[in-house]
């Protein structure tokens, strides 16, 4: 019952996003609403996502400090980090295109906030509000192992599809 009740929480929250969302980079990517200066959406809700890994934290980006990778724009919060990034792209961008990864365990796309992440063997992930947060923190690995199967089926159909 309680899986049926989080479900629940995922589709009413999803029918809140659902526009905002439908401007997606080919889909693949969680990206927010505007693009940045290099003409990209903006990925990660302009957060950079070195600084997960480097200071713990989720911290703002800079437009002066952007990269386009694979159709999003990432920002960042220092030179540094920028470099990290275009060093290797795959270390560091969230799992699922940034979208929350327990919706994607179930086979949809809801935001990724970047406030409620996790890393969890060198990668990063999202989730969508505290209590999909929760449900993903019962079964990390199992929870992982299920968006990494959705994943490979669901990443280039459109968030309106699933």
């Amino acid at each position: 019952m309680r899986h049926h009740n989080i479900l629940a929480s995922i589709v009413l929250a999803a029918s809140a996003i659902a526009a905002p969302l439908s401007v997606q980079a080919a889909d693949e990517h969680n990206v927010s609403l505007g693009y940045s200066a290099a003409g990209a959406p903006l990925a990660v809700h302009g957060y950079d996502p070195v600084s997960y890994f480097t200071d713990g934290k989720p911290m703002r980006g800079s437009d002066e400090l952007t990269v386009v990778h694979d159709g999003a724009a990432y920002r960042f919060a220092s030179a540094e980090h920028r470099d990290l990034f275009k060093a290797n792209p795959a270390r560091y961008a969230p799992q699922f295109g940034g979208y929350c990864a327990y919706g994607v365990s179930v086979g949809k796309k809801f935001d990724g906030d970047p406030m409620l992440w996790t890393i969890r063997d060198e990668r990063l992930y999202l989730n969508l509000n505290p209590e999909i947060v929760a449900a993903f923190n019962k079964d990390v690995p199992g929870n992982i192992k299920k968006a990494e199967g959705k994943w490979q089926k669901i990443e280039h159909s459109a968030v309106k599809d699933l």
